[in-house]
């Protein structure tokens, strides 16, 4: 007997792509995947699969998320561990910091230093959404919910809780100072008259006469105290403001401000001796009564 020939390709082991039940796909990328138990980092797809990142900015997001905590991450220590440019590592660094995976805060040491800190988050709450819930799993706690990615100056810090926000009351303007009074009627005539002519020195001062009326008293205790008309007039004329739009307010402070103190009483005059002639040898000498000087008096 002859051997048999084999005239028919041998059939494709079971489990291969393509056969009959299985689900493996026939083209593009096959995933032969093993068991992780130390070594590993784990990496969401919102990251692995990101729209806007650059390819160099998501495995600079990978290469960062690996290392240990305290890992120097700076451009230059990057350019040096990969073949990009500083340049390139800086943009995308950029990018990370933007999409939120990055984040640097200023912090200031204890000795008073400033410091750059820079912190790496695996899962920004920008781009990364809540993983879904399966109906059969009855959901018992809430997560905590995902802080959203801000920058520390951009966050005003809430009141305490218990005591309401109050605005700031507007201080109060002080009270005006009350116009100065004289102890006699005696200088209120030359006072008003004394208002009263300001227009001639100054075309801004025209008082109507019930503010005369009222300022009267003021300008009456300026002469009471013995001040000079020229000298009060130059007082409220001299360098006034442009525009002048309240000139009776103008004055009234100026009365009031620039008072100037009551004069001292005026000192005693020292009492003098007058001079006597002596009945004896008609000398001069001091003594209140006509009478005899010393020598005479004396044997």
């Amino acid at each position: 007997m002859t051997a048999q020939q084999a005239i028919a390709p041998p059939c494709a082991p079971p489990g291969s792509p393509g056969s009959p039940g299985d689900a493996t796909p026939t083209s593009g990328v096959i995933h032969v995947n093993s068991r992780h138990t130390y070594g590993f980092t784990v990496i969401g797809n919102h990251l692995a699969q990101h729209d806007e990142l650059s390819l160099l900015a998501i495995g600079l997001a990978v290469h960062i998320q690996s290392l240990p905590e305290g890992a120097k991450i700076g451009v230059k220590v990057l350019a040096a561990r990969f073949p990009e440019s500083e340049m390139r590592i800086a943009a995308g660094l950029r990018e990370l910091e933007a999409a939120g995976y990055l984040r640097r805060i200023r912090v200031r040491l204890r000795d008073g230093r400033v410091r750059t800190r820079t912190e790496s988050h695996n899962r920004p709450h920008a781009t990364a959404p809540a993983p879904p819930v399966p109906d059969e799993a009855p959901r018992t706690t809430a997560p905590p919910p995902t802080p959203p990615y801000e920058h520390p100056r951009a966050a005003a810090p809430p009141p305490p809780p218990g005591k309401p926000r109050t605005e700031p009351k507007p201080s109060a303007a002080p009270a005006p100072r009350p116009l100065p009074q004289p102890r006699t009627l005696a200088f209120h005539q030359a006072a008003a008259l004394l208002l009263a002519d300001l227009r001639r020195h100054a075309p801004v001062l025209t008082l109507s006469e019930a503010d005369v009326a009222a300022l009267a008293p003021g300008v009456a205790t300026w002469l009471e105290r013995d001040a000079h008309p020229d000298a009060i007039r130059r007082a409220l004329t001299t360098d006034l403001p442009a525009p002048l739009a309240h000139p009776a307010r103008l004055l009234r402070h100026r009365i009031t401000a620039l008072l100037p103190p009551p004069l001292p009483a005026p000192a005693a005059l020292p009492t003098v001796i007058p001079l006597q002639n002596c009945d004896g040898c008609n000398r001069a000498f001091r003594a209140p009564e006509p009478g005899a000087c010393r020598d005479c008096r004396t044997p």
